[in-house]
Formats: structure tokens, sequence, C-alpha cells
């Protein structure tokens, strides 16, 4: 018999309300240990999906005032009996109700193990599970609203699909060569490829939406660069709503780096301020100009500060050249004062460029779409169903490979047995992807992942 499991189910800090998540087998016996209704009914007693109010008593010390709720097996998020005390918010109440349940026969949960049990109890696929963590730790609408659709199964669909039509394929490859005296159509290899190039151009989509789909829960590392007084700290100003970098005109005042995270509409960007960027004889200004041309390598994205107001300097120039070997996004500042510098010299060395005051705000729509373009947000749509961790990458991956393999295994001719053995991997990835056959030890990583109570 499973044990049966509690833990505080919301945010460890203040709150109007505190939850109390058991279940299992003895969910309801647990609970009625610790809970007196106000109407002397016995949990026991209670239907599924019905609320009692009450105490709960530690021994017969009352603790708490309390609303239970109680969701009958199999029609409850894990799929075992569960039991929810509502009670007051805050760090103290909330742990000494978990107290009195884990006294009364309850342990622990571990992190994520509510969630294992639903996916154990066929409650959740694999795919399902992994997005409730996502719609946690959402940012924004299109993270949340693509973690959503994976919960709701839309991902598991278009994998079933390139699954079934492998399966299909599979079995009808190994119907004809098994009993070739019965009336089993004829594999035609022009249908076949065509019908293996579908599922590998399904993949390829899906593997290509992952990486915009990582930008949006995780967030992009960007660095803004650019000489000293071109607006550098007053753009991360204006990025984050605050004064989070110092803004003077004496050139050099910012000496390292500042970070913060911040939302440029639906993208998380891990922002960081940099020291400008030119020759300089101060020992201490030369160490933050090193760090930040390291930063500006490193990152998966340069917002690069010109200053229109003026012509381009040989400190521009050779920032610009530095981003030849990066991802980035040259950002003209001060368009409220009169243009002077050479822009066409800019749009000939850097591919995105954008026009900004960032004194008064003008422009950071334009930003936006820019930054959307660059990392590959602006086109994705994420009710469709996208790949959300390195798990699912790999395996989509993994499947993919070996439909090439097929695929090739036809043009140079090899027997249709070898077809047979690789579209067989493929599918085996598929079911590894869904987690219809896969391991233990996969299945712990994952949820170790989760928080308690989740």
């Amino acid at each position: 018999m499973e044990k049966t499991i509690a833990a505080i189910s919301t945010a460890n800090g203040v709150g109007g309300m505190g939850v109390i998540r058991i279940s299992g087998e003895n969910a309801k016996g647990v609970a009625q240990k610790v809970f007196r209704s106000v109407s002397d009914k016995k949990i026991s007693e209670m239907a599924g999906y019905t609320a009692s109010y009450g105490k709960i008593y530690d021994g017969e010390e009352m603790i708490d005032e309390a609303v239970v709720l109680v969701f009958q097996a199999p029609h409850s998020y894990t799929g075992e009996d569960v039991v929810e005390i509502s009670c007051h918010g805050g760090l103290y109440i909330t742990k000494r109700v978990l107290r009195a349940v884990l006294k009364n026969g309850a342990v622990s949960a571990e992190p994520g193990e509510f969630t294992k049990r639903a996916f154990l109890n066929g409650k959740l696929g694999l795919t399902e599970a992994e997005a409730v963590m996502d719609i946690i730790s959402a940012r924004g609408a299109q993270s949340a609203k693509a973690a959503l659709s994976c919960m709701e199964g839309t991902l598991r669909k278009r994998i079933d699909s390139v699954r079934d039509s492998l399966v299909d394929t599979a079995a009808h490859l190994a119907a004809w060569a098994d009993y070739p005296e019965d009336d089993i159509p004829e594999v035609d290899t022009g249908h076949l490829v065509h019908r293996l190039n579908e599922c590998r151009n399904e993949l390829t989509a899906l593997l290509k939406s992952y990486d915009a789909g990582k930008v949006m829960r995780e967030g992009v590392d960007t660095v803004i660069a650019g000489r000293p007084n071109v607006g550098k700290s007053t753009l991360m100003n204006l990025l984050s709503g605050c004064e989070r970098s110092i803004v003077t005109n004496v050139p050099g005042t910012t000496r390292d780096i500042i970070e913060e995270t911040v939302m440029l509409g639906e993208i998380p960007l891990n922002l960081s301020d940099t020291a400008g960027i030119r020759s300089t004889d101060d020992p201490v200004e030369k160490i933050g100009v090193k760090k930040a041309k390291e930063r500006v390598l490193r990152a998966g994205l340069v917002l690069a500060v010109f200053d229109s107001s003026k012509p381009l300097s040989d400190d521009d120039k050779e920032l610009i050249e530095l981003l030849t070997q990066a991802n980035a996004l040259a950002v003209v500042n001060k368009t409220d004062l009169e243009q002077k510098l050479d822009t066409d010299y800019i749009k000939n060395k850097i591919q995105h460029v954008v026009f900004i005051s960032a004194i008064n705000g003008n422009g950071t729509e334009a930003l936006e779409k820019e930054v959307a373009d660059i990392v590959g947000t602006s086109h994705l749509d994420a009710s469709q169903g996208i790949l959300a961790t390195e798990r699912q990458h790999s395996a989509a991956r993994s499947a993919l490979n070996s439909v090439n393999e097929a695929i090739d295994a036809i043009n140079l001719g090899m027997t249709l047995d070898a077809v047979t053995v690789v579209i067989e991997d493929a599918i085996h990835y598929l079911l590894e992807l869904t987690g219809e056959r896969t391991t233990e030890a996969v299945v712990d990583k994952v949820f170790h992942q989760f928080c308690v109570g989740k």
C-alpha cells in the first residue's frame, strides 16, 4: 500500500489562506484525526467534491479554524483519495497544521510527489506533468499559454500523431515481410518515403519551436553595451521600470556589471548593464571594460547602444566589429536630439537596428518587436504545443535522427528489415518522450525538479 503523503501546497509566506494537501488511501482517516466539523459530520462520510467547516486540533489543543475539501478516488488530481485543509495563511499556522497531520499517520511528500502519483495513476502523461511546473513558473502570458496548452495534451497529440504514423508504417512493413503468402499490399517505397518525410517535417517543426519556447520560460541573457554616455544606464532603467543604474553626465560612471531581470513584452530579459567600452588609462575602468567585452561575446543577445546626436567614434566602431561575433541589436538612442550619427554605417554592419529615446520611452514598442524577431518568439504560436524540456528535446531529436536514417536506408537500397529497425527506434524515442515507455530513473529526475506540495 502506498503511503499517505502530505505537504503545504501554498507559497511559503504570509497570506490570507494556506492549503495542506493529503493524498493516499488513508487520507480521510488522517484528516479525521485532526479535524472536527461544527456539524459533527465525519470526513469518512463526506462525498467527493464536498466541503466542511470546522476546527483543526493537535490532540486536545485547537490550532485554527479550517475548511476541509474531499476528493474521492479516482476523481482527484492524484487519482487517490485527497483531502485539502484550507486554514489561515502564515508560516506558523500552516506548518503547525502540517505537523499535526504528520503526527497522525501521513508522511512528508517529496518534491513533485503529488504530480508523480498523478502520472503513475494515469491521470497525466509525462509531457502534461512537466507542463504543471511550467505553469507555476510562467513569467508571462505566452509562457503560461504554452504550458497550459501542453498540460491539456496539445503536445501529446502532436507526438501521438507522428508515433501513430510510424507504428502503422512499421506494422505494414512487418506484415508484408512475415506473411508474404497473405493478401497484404506490397510496400511502395515512394509512398513510404513520403510518409516518413511527413514525420520528419513535424518533428523538425517541433524542434524549431523549442529554442523560442525556452526563451519565454527562462529568458535570454542580454547585455547592454556601448561607449560611455550613450544612454546604456538610462535604457536599463527604462526597461527595469526603476532607477537601477546610476545616470550622470560623467563618462565611466558604471564600473561594474549591474544585473536585473525584466519583461520586454512577453520576453524575459536577464539584463546586464556593463561599463562603457572605450580606451582608457584608468586601471579600475579598464577592468570594467574588459568584463564588458567578455560579456558581449558570451551573451545570448546584445543591445548595442549608440548616441544619435554624435558622430561615430573609434570606440563605436570597435564595438561594431566586436558584434560581428554576437547576436546583436543596434539601439540608436537619443532620437529626441538632432541626428549626427552615420546610421548607414551601422546598418551595413548590423542586421537589426531600432531607433529610440530612452529618456522619454519613445521606440520601446519597436524595440520589443525587433527583440522578438531576433530570439524567434514573434511567430511562435504557444497554443500549438511546444517542446518544454531538455528531456523532451533530446527524445524528439533522437526520433528525428532515426527517421532520417530510415529515409537514407531506403534511398541507399537497403533491405526493408533494416528500415523497420530504425523506424522502431524512432517509435521507442517518442514513447520515451510521452512517458509511455521510460525508466524509473527518468521519472524520478523529472519530478525531483518540482516544488514540494505539487
